[in-house]
């Protein structure tokens, strides 16, 4: 329930209304605005009839959130949502692109990928410590020996890290490494590993699954902000269909409408929504024009000698290439590129 107050509120009557939700067992929720005071209340709504809000000299207006996720939605944060990683912002009018290898491979491997993304511009580093795989005999990652490696290159090159966490119990040592922790696109309804991510304290990337609707992505983000952490971000990755001409099909649709209903800032990984190197470039394009927020993409020092997802990894020249193309679009739909 969203619970308009009175111009001539003070702060006095919202802290004694918030109480009061609280008393009863319900969330309660201060957001203060310019003009007017706006509080909020998530729980059973006939316990929150109970409060007879509705007559208090003090409340203009009550209005139920209608969409079934209510902290996640705009009904509740009309104003987008900045996520801040490290010193990059995500969201608002910076357009960001996080890039890297699919996998830690090798130290020397992923510093090299991770200069070639620097040197092109990209904002931060992505990679995989951990690596779910559809078979259990390829590559899994290195673990914390990854993380490692991670956390090193990342301070030497002044980039924010971006990795994935697969399990509740892995989230505090992957907290401690990275700079973000990704749910990935298998982990998307994992509600145990939701709610410990969102108690970590750390932005959050959670993916979108590979057949959920645009309403459970924003049902799973719901859990995260559940837990007190609103620095999330959302990534749309490309879902499954009939169609075998890709990996995947990027769902850009999804952006604007995504964009309609959440604060919450958009990102897109051409990578794996398409998992074919040519359509990476396009797609990336085309996902800054429809105002996604930036992109997670792949790149690889040598992608013919990738452990995992070489044949959907830019090589450097691609990655430059993309970077330089992309600044004209994003400057088109008033965005920045830093």
């Amino acid at each position: 329930m969203i619970i308009v107050l009175k111009p001539e509120a003070t702060a006095e009557t919202a802290n004694e209304l918030l109480d009061k939700i609280a008393a009863k067992g319900l969330k309660p929720l201060h957001m203060p605005g310019i003009e007017r005071v706006v509080i909020g209340a998530l729980g059973d709504e006939r316990v929150l009839a109970e409060l007879a809000l509705d007559s208090h000299p003090m409340v203009r207006s009550l209005k139920p959130i209608l969409a079934p996720y209510k902290l996640v939605s705009r009904e509740l944060h009309p104003h987008d949502t900045i996520v801040r990683l490290g010193k990059v912002a995500i969201g608002g009018r910076g357009f960001c692109v996080i890039a890297g290898p699919c996998a830690v491979e090798t130290r020397e491997q992923t510093r090299n990928t991770a200069l070639i993304a620097k040197k092109a511009g990209a904002h931060a580093l992505r990679a995989g410590a951990y690596k779910p795989r559809t078979s259990p005999y390829t590559f899994q990652g290195h673990g914390l020996d990854g993380l490692k490696i991670l956390r090193a290159i990342g301070d030497e090159l002044d980039l924010p890290v971006v990795t994935e966490v697969m399990e509740t119990s892995d989230v505090g040592v992957v907290a401690d490494h990275a700079d973000a922790l990704q749910i990935g696109a298998r982990n998307m309804q994992n509600y145990a590993l939701l709610k410990a991510v969102g108690r970590a304290g750390k932005p959050v990337l959670l993916k979108r699954g590979m057949a959920a609707k645009v309403e459970d992505l924003l049902l799973a983000a719901e859990y995260l902000l559940a837990e007190g952490n609103e620095q999330v971000i959302l990534c749309e990755r490309g879902i499954r269909t009939f169609e075998t001409a890709t990996r995947n099909t990027l769902d850009l649709n999804a952006i604007p409408y995504i964009k309609q209903k959440t604060h919450l800032p958009v990102l897109v990984d051409p990578s794996h929504g398409t998992g074919v190197r040519d359509l990476v470039t396009p797609m990336s394009l085309a996902a800054a024009a429809c105002g996604a927020d930036g992109l997670l993409v792949e790149v690889h020092e040598d992608p013919a000698k990738a452990w995992s997802d070489g044949a959907q990894s830019l090589y450097p020249g691609g990655f430059e290439q993309l970077m330089q193309s992309l600044r004209p679009v994003v400057r088109a739909v008033g965005r920045e590129l830093a």
